[in-house]
């Protein structure tokens, strides 16, 4: 079974920056996207940014310039580098991402379980 844990949230001050993790575990023959969305209480959950195994990054609007996706396949494991963070960035933040298991099925979706940001003033 194919796992996704992210780690790195947390509750910093307006302006503040954090970087996510999520490390994908199990039988993996690549992972083909890498994917951050957020929720909000009350909120759609949004698309934050994905990058693909060919390193094509697109983000949200919202986040454009101030954060930065990216992976390093020697780990299994996809990164979210936040900065200037605002509150509005406040959300439940959730790694997913496109997995080839060692088959010859086409990738499948996999979620984490999600890590908290929260940024006051």
């Amino acid at each position: 079974q194919v796992q996704l844990v992210e780690s790195g949230g947390g509750s910093v001050q307006v302006g503040g920056s954090l970087r996510l993790s999520c490390v994908v575990s199990g039988s993996i023959f690549a992972i083909k996207t890498i994917y951050w969305y957020r929720q909000a209480p009350g909120n759609q959950r949004e698309l934050v940014a994905s990058i693909t195994s060919s390193g094509s990054t697109d983000y949200a609007d919202s986040v454009k310039g101030r954060f930065t996706i990216s992976r390093d396949d020697t780990k299994n494991t996809g990164y979210l580098q936040m900065h200037s963070l605002n509150p509005e960035d406040t959300a439940v933040y959730v790694c997913s991402a496109d997995v080839k298991l060692p088959s010859l099925l086409g990738p499948r979706r996999y979620w984490g379980q999600g890590t908290q940001v929260t940024a006051s003033s």
